[in-house]
C-alpha cells in the first residue's frame, strides 16, 4: 500500500495494482544497432557528421559502491570520402560522446571513392568480423546493416552492397569496414603508380542503313 494525500489535505492509501508505472532504473549499454546522427561544423572545413554507433557501460565494484564509466563508438565524416572513428570513454555519457567525436576527428582518413559507389569489390577482416562490400549501380542505395552503414554514408557512399560473414561486434565490424574502403584503389592511380597511360577508346559509330535495292 502507498500513502498518498489528495486536494483536501486527507491521507488516502492506494492498493498496489493501482499504482502508475515506474520510471526506468539506471542506465543500459545502447545496442549495436541504434545509432544517433548529429551535425556540426569544424573551423575551416565541410560539414561533418558524427555518428554514435554503440556505447557501453562497465562497472568497477570499490569499497563505497559501485563505479560506471561509459565507452561510445563514433563515426565522424565529411561524406566526401574523408571518414574517422575512435571510442571515447569518460565517466558520463555525454563526455565520452564528446570525446570520441574529437578524437575521430583527428583521425579522419581519405578514402578512394568512383562516383556515389566504390571501384571494386573487397572482402576485408579484422579480429573475428569479416565483412564484403560490392560496388552497385546507381540508384541501389546502401545494403548494409545499421554498424557497417555509418561508417559507408559517413565516408559519402551512396550505392554499395555489403554482406556481414563473421562476428557482429560493433568495434569490430566498423574497422573492418574502414579497413576495406582504405584498400580501395582507383584505376587512375594504379595506372600512375605502373607509370602506364589510360588509352582512351572511342565510342563506336552506329551502324549506318543499307539502302534498299533497286
Amino acid at each position: 500500500m502507498a500513502d498518498t494525500i489528495n486536494p483536501e489535505g486527507d491521507t488516502q492509501q492506494i492498493p498496489r495494482g493501482q499504482r502508475g508505472p515506474r520510471g526506468p532504473r539506471g542506465r543500459r549499454s545502447r545496442p549495436p544497432g541504434d545509432v544517433r546522427e548529429a551535425g556540426f561544423e569544424s573551423d575551416g572545413s565541410p560539414e561533418l557528421t558524427e555518428k554514435v554507433v554503440f556505447i557501453n557501460r562497465s562497472s568497477k565494484v570499490v569499497k563505497g559502491g559501485r563505479r560506471f564509466s561509459f565507452s561510445a563508438l563514433v563515426v565522424v565524416g565529411d561524406k566526401h570520402g574523408r571518414v574517422g572513428i575512435a571510442l571515447g570513454k569518460a565517466s558520463e555519457v555525454a563526455d565520452s560522446i564528446r570525446r570520441g567525436g574529437e578524437l575521430a576527428r583527428t583521425k579522419m582518413v581519405s578514402v578512394s571513392l568512383k562516383d556515389a559507389t566504390i571501384p571494386h569489390e573487397v572482402l576485408s577482416r579484422y579480429g573475428g568480423a569479416k565483412i564484403l562490400l560490392r560496388p552497385a549501380s546507381p540508384g541501389t542505395g546502401i545494403i548494409a546493416g545499421k554498424t557497417a552503414r555509418a561508417v559507408l554514408e559517413s565516408a559519402g557512399v551512396k550505392d554499395i552492397l555489403s554482406k556481414s560473414l563473421g562476428s557482429n561486434n560493433a568495434a569490430n565490424v566498423v574497422k573492418a569496414t574502414l579497413q576495406g574502403l582504405l584498400r580501395l584503389r582507383l584505376r587512375e592511380t594504379i595506372y600512375q603508380g605502373r607509370g602506364l597511360e589510360i588509352k582512351k577508346v572511342a565510342a563506336p559509330e552506329p551502324p549506318q542503313a543499307i539502302p534498299p535495292a533497286a
